[in-house]
């Protein structure tokens, strides 16, 4: 089809070439500058060692053509094609699957351009340039990967139109390519709004299909949160109906940790239900909440998840649940209602793994919480006072804690003093516990801030958090916040108001670089509109634009039916208006249409299957007194039109012929 249209366009041909002529210079730039463009996105997800030799087959392959050395021997070429392969399978341990398919791909490109001698070759590499543009959508389809993706198809394009008119200038190859992506774009947007959407990614085998993700995880450990905490990475956005709620409201709720080993929390099993465990009261708050996907069930949703869609779970703990992994950003409708009670009753199985305490573990912990509950007259009161301990205990909040041993507890409480939201979770949880009172780590996001530019609220990795549930007779699990008791200003302010002097922060979420939040508001509310309109274009956005403009059942059939019909007008557009172009663009085909239609208005039209010597014989049998004359301007056209350039003067005489022709 390329070829097709290339023969469409208006190419002026500057030069004859073989089939098989060799790679000159000039072709060889447009191919390794498509190749580069091709692999650089992909350098972000290849091993370093594939990346790096990647780059040096391609500064290879260019230092050869810039010297006008002819491509290595054929032998050596085979010998690193093994080395390649034997450093894929070690890598990797196996050729089939995403990741050593695209690393394959990528060195077998570099070796391709290493060996290019001829037209074929040239024509290869540009599949292969082609193939891994794709490829790239594995892995990323951001706003910048795709027009990256785009520039690459257009100097790859580009080569393709260098080896169709190799003499030609390089600034009209850059527009032939250029018309080509454009006449493109219909079909795209056509196959973008019509094809049935595919849920899930592109390609992948049960090997690699879903590669891990950054985020929570089931388990925490001294550490764990504050290092995900240096990422400004967005988790989710969140849409309210109405105004957000107030950041006190914004805990975005994940895994439920209950079991404890002494330094390390783990979630326990739970049931899961269409309906939640407890019954919602209070005021709601309606949202559209996009996650991006993290490989995991959990939604992350504000506390406390109201009835949903079919497609959501509610998980005994109380944390929302999709009914499979999240492996593609999702748009969810949900609701929350963050006044309501959880519950007055629970299995005393439940409440008995929440006091449960590793019998070696923390024993100043242990005696400091005998002593705080010594004397209370219940289990509220109990609370208040490690509470006061702790709000009076002059702890610091810091992204930097030293690092904890085996009694995590004790050396936090007793010794280092410093720590990060899992610190004082995992403490205050300790505490409560060895003072009888069931509690449990809640981990998940606090806070979120709200885009100026789109009204989005941005919830980052920097905002991933820890908290505590208690379980009060008459109350259910209340949640209690023992960051908040060293640091307020991280509840109502974020991370970056709750740090001394930024203590480690990343750039993007320092409070004094509020110029460069500002680019980065502007950039991540295009990001969020390309995301939401074009990458969130899913089955039931298709159904909804197609109702729209009168289709409002689509089956399969039908919907192959609009696209094919749609597909062929669409290419009949395209080849009138290529076929107009070159009409109008080489004025030698234009004093040639003149002069065919003006013997077609004297009824001596020219049959498609005529050449214009055999339409000479015909009109000179036809008009003989005029045979020389109509001879002479078909055999003119002939040699301008099949000769190697076009003579000025020879064009301008053909002119003056057809005007001088006289009607008999």
């Amino acid at each position: 089809m390329i070829g097709r249209l290339l023969r469409a366009l208006p190419i002026r041909r500057h030069s004859t070439a073989p089939p098989e002529r060799a790679l000159d210079r000039r072709q060889g730039a447009w191919l390794l500058g498509g190749a580069a463009l091709t692999l650089a996105p992909h350098a972000l997800w290849l091993p370093a060692w594939a990346s790096a030799l990647a780059a040096l087959l391609l500064c290879w392959r260019g230092l050869l053509l810039w010297r006008g050395k002819r491509p290595p021997a054929r032998l050596l070429l085979l010998a690193v094609a093994v080395a390649v392969a034997v450093g894929v399978r070690l890598e990797f341990g196996h050729f089939f699957g995403r990741e050593p398919g695209v690393t394959l791909l990528a060195l077998l490109l570099g070796l391709k351009l290493l060996e290019s001698r001829a037209a074929r070759d040239i024509r290869a590499g540009v599949l292969l340039c082609l193939f891994l543009q794709l490829a790239i959508f594995l892995e990323d389809q951001s706003l910048p990967v795709a027009a990256l993706a785009l520039g690459a198809s257009l100097v790859t394009l580009g080569a393709l139109v260098a080896l169709a008119d190799p003499g030609g200038p390089q600034r009209e190859h850059l527009r032939t390519a250029t018309l080509l992506v454009a006449q493109g774009l219909p079909f795209m947007l056509l196959f973008f709004v019509l094809f049935p959407r595919v849920q899930g990614p592109l390609w992948g085998l049960p090997a690699d299909a879903f590669s891990a993700r950054t985020g929570l995880s089931e388990t925490m450990d001294p550490g764990s949160i504050s290092e995900l905490s240096l990422s400004s990475a967005i988790v989710m956005r969140a849409v309210f109906d109405g105004a957000p709620p107030a950041p006190t409201q914004r805990y975005w709720r994940g895994p439920v940790l209950t079991e404890f080993d002494g330094r390390t929390w783990r979630a326990a099993p739970f049931v899961e239900a269409e309906t939640p465990f407890y019954v919602v009261s209070g005021p709601r708050l309606d949202y559209t909440l996009t996650l991006e996907p993290h490989n995991r069930r959990w939604l992350l949703a504000l506390d406390f998840a109201g009835s949903a869609s079919p497609a959501i779970r509610h998980a005994s703990d109380y944390h929302a649940l999709a009914v499979t992994p999240l492996r593609v950003r999702s748009r969810l409708a949900l609701t929350a209602y963050p006044d309501t009670l959880t519950g007055l009753e629970e299995d005393a199985d439940v409440l008995s793994a929440a006091l449960r305490l590793p019998a070696d573990s923390n024993p100043r912990s242990r005696a400091l919480a005998a002593e705080l509950a010594a004397g209370a007259a219940s289990d509220r009161e109990t609370l208040a006072r490690v509470i006061d301990y702790l709000r009076s205990g002059r702890y610091i909040y810091t992204l930097r804690p030293p690092l904890l041993g085996r009694h995590s507890a004790d050396e936090f409480l007793f010794d280092t003093r410093r720590g990060f939201c899992e610190h004082f979770a995992s403490a205050f949880a300790v505490l409560m516990r060895a003072a009888g009172v069931p509690t449990r780590v809640v981990t998940g996001y606090q806070g979120g801030e709200i885009n100026p530019v789109d009204g989005n609220l941005v919830v980052r990795q920097s905002d991933a958090h820890a908290w505590n549930e208690v379980w009060l007779a008459g109350s259910g699990w209340v949640r209690v916040d023992p960051t908040a008791l060293a640091a307020p200003q991280r509840i109502d302010d974020g991370l970056a108001a709750a740090l001394a002097e930024f203590d480690g922060l990343p750039l993007m979420l320092r409070a004094d670089m509020e110029w460069l939040r500002a680019l980065r508001d502007q950039w991540e509310a295009v990001s969020n509109a390309w995301n939401q309109r074009v990458l969130g274009y899913d089955t039931e956005r298709q159904r909804a634009l197609l109702a729209r403009i009168g289709f409002e059942r689509v089956d399969a059939t039908t919907l192959a039916a609009i696209l094919s019909l749609a597909t062929a007008a669409l290419f009949g557009v395209l080849y009138l208006w290529a076929i107009r172009q070159r009409r109008a663009q080489d004025p030698l085909e234009r004093q040639w249409a003149r002069f065919c239609t003006r013997m077609a208005r004297q009824g001596l039209g020219r049959e498609p299957w005529e050449g214009p010597l055999d339409y000479a014989d015909r009109l000179a049998r036809a008009r003989p007194g005029q045979a020389d004359a109509l001879r002479t301007i078909c055999a003119s056209y002939a040699s301008l039109r099949y000769g190697r350039d076009v003579d000025k003067d020879a064009l301008n005489a053909l002119r003056h012929r057809i005007d001088a022709l006289r009607n008999p």
